[in-house]
């Protein structure tokens, strides 16, 4: 468990829901309601638990002014109230309990408000019906290779989400770029997702051979690309969403041995193979 102090600026309050800043020290334009330094590993969809009060982490970002700062920001879950809430340097916990959750729809007519996005929120219902999370957030972009790979990137690296999954972009149409712009950001290729995916495809419709979709990590993160129709984000979700836990766990370090684990009691006798 990881343990910081945080210095709470003077006159700062907490109401419920209020988003507040943490960072490492202030800048000549920008002062956070928080400092830290120095400022913890952090990743979305943590809380942080201080005696009378309970922050949740949202994003990254900047304090303007330069040179720029990281900062987080954190809604407030819990606050003892005007009376009871800290000031000056206070004792935080941070709790992780589950997985943070992106999803990114590429669609040109999606980002442009011409379409509706049934895929993303399916995504999301579908890998919530697998796996707790502590936090799950949407995107929805133009199929722009360069957007992608710089927000891919942020995802992981600074905000740490544990699963990212695309949706769209993953055909032969000139601006189907997602795999391309995934393959640029990539530390490791999971071939065998994108086999398991395929295969998924295939038993419904010989266009399945046509998807370029690629699945593999960026530090601890899990990167997927799925199809973009709703129907093509089930079919090729449904392979892959029994191992998702076990991948993760695997990905954030956990030492059990694989020959251990079992995926469901109807598939007992074939356990992961790492």
């Amino acid at each position: 468990m990881t343990i910081f102090s945080a210095t709470i600026a003077s006159a700062t309050d907490f109401p419920v829901g209020a988003v507040r800043l943490l960072a490492a020290a202030a800048t000549a334009a920008a002062a956070p309601d928080l400092t830290a330094s120095p400022l913890p590993e952090l990743r979305v969809g943590d809380v942080l638990d201080g005696e009378g009060l309970s922050l949740r982490v949202l994003e990254s970002c900047w304090l303007t002014g330069s040179p720029s700062r990281l900062c987080w920001r954190l809604e407030v879950l819990e606050s003892a109230g005007a009376d009871g809430e800290p000031t000056g340097p206070v004792e935080f916990s941070v709790r992780r309990e589950g997985f943070a959750l992106a999803w990114i729809t590429l669609s040109d007519k999606g980002a442009a408000g011409l379409r509706e996005d049934e895929s993303g929120p399916l995504v999301g219902r579908l890998v919530a019906e697998r796996l707790a999370l502590r936090a799950e957030r949407g995107f929805l972009l133009p199929d722009e290779e360069g957007g992608l790979r710089s927000l891919l990137g942020r995802l992981a690296l600074e905000e740490g989400y544990d699963l990212i999954v695309t949706t769209g972009g993953t055909g032969v149409a000139p601006r189907d770029v997602t795999p391309e712009a995934t393959l640029r950001i990539l530390d490791k290729r999971l071939a065998g997702f994108e086999r398991a995916m395929t295969a998924a495809s295939l038993a419904k419709t010989p266009f399945g051979a046509g998807s370029r979709a690629v699945a593999g990590t960026v530090g601890r993160s899990l990167m997927i690309n799925l199809p973009g129709s709703p129907r093509a984000v089930a079919e090729c979700l449904e392979p892959i969403l029994p191992i998702l836990l076990h991948t993760l766990e695997k990905l954030h370090g956990d030492p059990a041995d694989c020959a251990d684990v079992r995926l469901t009691p109807g598939l007992a006798d074939h356990g992961p193979r790492c």
